[in-house]
């Protein structure tokens, strides 16, 4: 009895295309690391799965890259300060 009364206002929610949705955004980093058999190294991994997502940021108009006033800067320097902010 005490379950049921814990339990009633809940309702089950089912996202049936969610996975697909997650699925597609990954297509193209799958694509790159297939023929490479993975990554040897965590950190190679987390700096190209981070740079994928800052990519997927800025195409989708998530990301402004002219608030970080980075012109005739260096690619490692805005590379930072994009990974910074």
């Amino acid at each position: 009895p005490e379950l049921n009364s814990r339990w009633k206002d809940t309702r089950l929610r089912s996202s049936r295309y969610l996975n697909n949705m997650v699925e597609q955004d990954h297509r193209g980093v799958k694509l790159r690391i297939k023929p490479m058999l993975g990554f040897k190294v965590f950190d190679r991994a987390a700096v190209t799965i981070a740079g994928v997502e800052l990519m997927h940021r800025i195409r989708k108009g998530q990301f402004n890259l002219g608030r970080l006033r980075l012109k005739g800067q260096a690619a490692p320097a805005i590379w930072n300060a994009v990974l910074s902010a």
